[in-house]
């Protein structure tokens, strides 16, 4: 039993993390917030101490990963209800309707739905639709085709079963997070940076709990990302654009990064010869097969009645949903002290612009043109959107916690903890955002980002 001697040192923190995990998957109530600060305070300590044991062994540390994910396998979300939605959207679509062109509630009250009701058999829809909440089943589905296929393998095989639907959806993402484990090692080989980093990626407690727990989708959405940016690393053009435009049609998110992409690979030209026809028709044909593979998965559901409920539900983002804001928050702040009202409606337009406008200027006055810049780029690009947007959930920040290990920037790590005091806003007595808490969130996670960018020197998570 020697083999064992140096993962002694560890052997306490995987016990304490899997009695945490337990807790926090079968005990947990989202309004006992001081609760879940404590178990995930744990949980961060326990993956710190696994995560830096002193020798190291790749394949033992993915199997730990494995096995806290399988804790929560039959376990119902218990910090997210937007599960609910993904299993009324994959029930309609097996029955051969598209959720793109009626509500839940449309349903319930039979009315508005342009087809005749009798073609939909919705045995839990009174259930689904308490589950999701008033505000979800008043709004169009607005998961983009490669998600919603992901709902349907769950209607498929559990038929309308909640806890069977939710183990399937579960068994997709550690699949997916499986598959980040192995694309992001061969990419940070590929880069010459530490093995170790992916590990604060698989055994976070932040990914964990949000993804594997909570049933959300960024983790298929990395996937398809990871594995695009490891075949780009490689010069595998072709198969890159495809895996890139199937990651924007189980998430949108990626699209932001397009831009970006429009140097790379150029580090051995000079800037005059950037501009050269070989160079400009490459980056053209990858734009064309991302926006092409993005379209064949939306062709099924085309239509101007879906683009007008799509876009209408993805602009509620941005004009009138506010949650865990950063900015955002300070900028409502003057206008409740201006004009006297919520300025939303007009700050939510122009917010999005100054994204565009740094994401452009990253684009044409920074040449990413090899991976670790790229990376670098895409890092700083969703980090500000995020830091302008008026909501900003919990498991966004796994798009810039997988992005930083593959750069020298570690601040979103510090975020992937302190995004959890963004739960203080589900109480006993309703839902009630703590600013004060907000405000401390985001002054650690934007000073620590101050800090790396200043002293170009990022923040010791692993130990040397």
């Amino acid at each position: 039993m020697d083999f064992l001697k140096p993962y002694k040192s560890i052997l306490l923190p995987i016990i304490g993390s899997t009695l945490l995990y337990l807790l926090f998957a079968y005990t947990l109530e989202r309004s006992d917030f001081l609760n879940l600060l404590l178990l995930y305070s744990g949980l961060f300590y326990c993956a710190w101490q696994i995560i830096n044991v002193a020798v190291f062994n790749f394949w033992a540390l993915a199997v730990i990963g494995v096995l806290f994910r399988l804790i929560f396998l039959p376990a119902i979300p218990n910090l997210s209800q937007d599960f609910y939605r993904f299993l009324w959207d994959g029930q309609v679509l097996v029955q051969g309707v598209t959720p793109y062109l009626f509500t839940p509630e449309q349903f319930m009250e039979a009315s508005g739905l342009g087809f005749d009701s009798t073609r939909l058999t919705m045995k839990n829809s009174s259930e689904l639709v308490t589950g999701m909440g008033e505000l979800n089943a008043s709004h169009y589905s607005n998961y983009p085709p490669i998600n919603q296929l992901c709902f349907v393998i769950a209607a498929l095989f559990a038929k309308s079963s909640i806890l069977g639907s939710v183990i399937i959806l579960r068994v997709l993402i550690i699949a997916a997070d499986i598959g980040i484990l192995y694309f992001g090692k061969k990419l940070l080989e590929k880069l010459n940076l530490p093995i170790k980093n992916i590990f604060w990626y698989f055994l976070n407690p932040f990914i964990i709990i949000e993804l594997t727990g909570n049933l959300h989708f960024e983790s298929v959405m990395l996937f398809f990302m990871v594995w695009s940016l490891y075949l780009l690393h490689k010069d595998k053009w072709f198969w890159a654009a495809v895996l890139f435009g199937i990651s924007v049609s189980v998430k949108l998110l990626p699209l932001l990064f397009l831009p970006l992409f429009i140097g790379f690979g150029s580090a051995q030209l000079a800037r005059r010869e950037f501009w050269r026809l070989k160079n400009i028709k490459r980056i053209a044909v990858f734009y064309g097969i991302v926006l092409g593979t993005v379209l064949l998965t939306f062709a099924p559901f085309l239509s101007s009645e879906f683009i007008s409920n799509f876009s209408a539900t993805i602009g509620l983002w941005f004009q009138n949903f506010e949650f865990n804001a950063s900015v955002y928050y300070v900028i409502r702040g003057i206008g409740f002290q201006t004009v006297g009202w919520n300025i939303i409606s007009s700050v939510g337009k122009i917010l999005p612009v100054i994204v565009v406008l740094f994401i452009l200027g990253m684009s044409f006055f920074r040449r990413n043109d090899t991976s670790q810049k790229l990376l670098t780029a895409m890092l700083l690009c969703v980090s500000l959107y995020f830091l302008l947007s008026t909501t900003v959930h919990p498991w966004y920040v796994a798009t810039p916690l997988i992005l930083s290990l593959f750069t020298r920037y570690k601040f979103p790590i510090v975020w992937s903890f302190m995004v959890v005091f963004s739960y203080a806003a589900y109480g006993a007595d309703g839902f009630h955002e703590n600013l004060g808490l907000v405000a401390i969130e985001y002054i650690a996670v934007i000073g620590v980002a101050l800090w790396e960018l200043k002293t170009k020197e990022p923040i010791q998570v692993l130990k040397t």
